[in-house]
């Protein structure tokens, strides 16, 4: 299916542009993280998350007030729907929980203590308990696991296209990473092992359209030897133009449907998708291909190895005399 038909768009034309936006963004992001931190979920920071139904509508101060009993910090909030009832408790666990003490005593504490301040009657549907040491050792894993993504993702694109390219995909990569934890970050997302399938997902999704565009670069350094690298790019994005569109509105719709309709447990995962493939798709067009025609740029202005002088004439016949003698 091609939805356009001989497209001329200048993208390369705005590259810089596109690389000033995005540095901007990323430069956002990064004081949004440093200032905030990254809200770590019970995966990663380790806790215990207990979800309450009641039967009538009871609102998040009145359990809040029914759990100042027990010590510490604890987030009170309502948990899907408004009509269903639900109140998710979460209280951060300590490290006394690895000395022995059973993990399911937060969980106990929360029900007696909600239970004995008489809000209204409520049944316990879900309990999710992470010791401390598990959540680091899930945290440690998944910052492997990305690490490793992208470096054999770099290697890979070296080997079949060329280091700039390499580059400016990986460029292009850790852009929509941040990006995307940056989004995460403004909208109080927690980072879980959903969000970080996410990302890995991302990173593939995102490195798989920029290989399609190189690979088409790739295709066109034979049949356009002529024409400058620029318009070499430039050519493949319009060539790729409505396979990109036709990819990522159908991905895009298929998890906004998830978002929508997938409940709390998808919705983190849901959220970071669709924030990755919007950045994913302006990152191929612009990001890596201006990062690679840069790259590509410098290398061919590296000054060569002097080239040998040419032999004479009267050296030829002396070399021929040696062979002779």
């Amino acid at each position: 299916m091609n939805l356009f038909s001989n497209t001329n768009y200048n993208f390369t034309k705005w590259r810089w542009h596109a690389l000033a936006f995005s540095a901007l963004i990323v430069l956002l992001g990064l004081v949004q993280i440093a200032r905030h931190g990254l809200p770590l979920g019970i995966d990663f920071s380790g806790g215990t998350i207990v979800v309450l139904k009641f039967q009538q509508p009871t609102s998040e101060e009145a359990v809040r007030k029914a759990l100042d009993v027990l010590p510490g910090e604890k987030v009170v909030q309502q948990y899907g729907a408004a009509q269903a009832h639900e109140v998710l408790v979460r209280l951060p666990q300590g490290p006394e929980v690895e000395q022995g003490t059973s993990l399911e005593q937060g969980a106990r504490q929360v029900t007696e203590a909600v239970r004995k301040a008489n809000i209204g009657q409520f049944e316990t549907i879900s309990t999710e308990i992470v010791g401390p040491v598990i959540g680091k050792d899930l945290q440690r894993k998944g910052i492997y696991a990305t690490l490793a993504s992208i470096f054999g993702i770099t290697m890979y694109i070296a080997f079949r296209f060329r280091l700039s390219f390499a580059v400016g995909a990986i460029a292009a990569t850790l852009h929509d990473v941040v990006v995307t934890l940056a989004v995460l970050t403004f909208f109080g997302y927690e980072l879980s092992l959903n969000i970080i399938a996410a990302i890995l997902t991302i990173t593939g999704y995102s490195v798989n359209d920029t290989i399609v565009i190189f690979d088409r670069v790739r295709e066109n350094f034979r049949t356009m030897r002529g024409s400058s690298l620029e318009h070499q790019v430039n050519t493949a994005v319009n060539q790729t133009l409505s396979r990109t569109i036709i990819t990522a509105g159908t991905t895009f719709l298929s998890v906004l449907a998830l978002y929508i309709f997938g409940g709390e447990v998808l919705e983190g995962f849901a959220f970071t998708m669709l924030v990755g493939i919007i950045s994913g798709t302006y990152s191929t067009v612009f990001i890596a291909s201006a990062i690679a025609i840069a790259l590509s740029k410098n290398e061919a202005n590296t000054p060569a190895a002097p080239a040998a002088p040419a032999r004479t004439a009267a050296d030829r016949q002396r070399r021929r005399e040696r062979r002779n003698a």
